[in-house]
C-alpha cells in the first residue's frame, strides 16, 4: 500500500524521485512530440528535463520503450475511460448507429487537445505511431484497451470484407488520429466543439463506407491469385550430374 493510499506523508526522497519522474515524462513527451519518437536521444530529455543524474532515466523507466510506456499511460486511462462510458450508454440504448460509435472513437481523444498537462503532445505521438510504415499498434492498444470493445461493437455494422480484409476499422483509428494530432500540433484555439464535430462526421462516413464494385472485383482477383499461389507446388532447382 502507498503512501496516498494510507495517507501518510511521502518522504522528501520520495517526492524528489516522483518530482524527476514527472519531469522526465513532460520532458518526453515534448520532445517525442517535435521530433518523433526514434528521432530524439534519451541525453536529450535529460538535458531538457535538468537532470544531472546520468542514470535517473535508466532508474525510472529502464529504456525508451518504458519512457514511452510511462508517457502513454499518463492519458490512455482517462482515454479508455471516456470511450468505456460511451461505449456503454450505446449498448444501453439498444441502437444499431455508427455516429455513436465513431462518437465514442473521437472524442475521449479529442478531450486532450483541452489538456494543459501534455494532452496535446500526447496525441502526436499517439499518430505517430500508429501512422508509421509498420504501425507500433500493439504498444498503443494494450491488454483493456477500450479499442476491443469498439470494434467489437462496430463489426456487425460493418461489410464483412470491411473489416477482415480491408481493416476498416483500424483505417478510421488512424485517420483520426491523424487529424486530431495535426490540430494539437497547430495554436491552441477557443473552441474546438466544431473541429471535433466534423471529425465524428468523417469517420462515421469513413467506416459506412461501401466497398465499390471496382474495389470488390480487385479483391476477388487478388483472393484468386492468392488461392492459385498457395495450390502452386513449389519446384526444387534441378542439380547438374557432377
Amino acid at each position: 500500500m502507498t503512501a496516498h493510499e494510507t495517507g501518510a506523508t511521502a518522504s522528501p526522497r520520495g517526492r524528489k524521485a516522483s518530482d524527476t519522474r514527472g519531469t522526465l515524462i513532460r520532458a518526453a513527451e515534448q520532445l517525442f512530440a517535435v521530433k518523433g519518437v526514434d528521432g530524439v536521444s534519451l541525453n536529450e530529455i535529460k538535458r531538457a528535463a535538468g537532470q544531472r543524474n546520468a542514470m535517473a532515466l535508466q532508474y525510472h523507466f529502464g529504456d525508451r520503450a518504458g519512457l514511452l510506456r510511462a508517457v502513454l499511460d499518463k492519458h490512455l486511462p482517462a482515454v479508455d475511460a471516456g470511450r468505456e462510458a460511451l461505449l456503454q450508454q450505446y449498448e444501453d440504448s439498444g441502437t444499431a448507429d455508427l455516429r455513436s460509435l465513431a462518437t465514442a472513437l473521437v472524442l475521449p481523444a479529442a478531450a486532450k487537445l483541452a489538456d494543459p498537462d501534455g494532452g496535446r503532445e500526447f496525441l502526436q505521438i499517439v499518430a505517430e505511431l500508429l501512422n508509421r510504415p509498420e504501425p507500433l499498434v500493439e504498444v498503443v492498444v494494450t491488454e483493456g484497451s477500450s479499442i476491443y470493445p469498439w470494434r467489437r461493437l462496430v463489426e456487425p455494422l460493418l461489410a464483412p470484407e470491411s473489416t477482415a480484409v480491408l481493416h476498416t476499422r483500424f483505417t478510421a483509428m488512424r485517420f483520426c488520429h491523424a487529424e486530431l494530432a495535426a490540430r494539437a500540433a497547430a495554436r491552441p484555439r477557443r473552441d474546438d466543439r466544431l473541429f471535433t464535430s466534423r471529425l465524428v462526421d468523417l469517420v462515421t462516413a469513413l467506416l459506412a463506407a461501401p466497398v465499390s464494385d471496382q474495389t470488390a472485383r480487385l479483391l476477388q482477383g487478388r483472393d484468386r491469385k492468392d488461392q492459385a499461389e498457395q495450390s502452386t507446388p513449389t519446384r526444387r532447382p534441378v542439380r547438374p550430374a557432377s
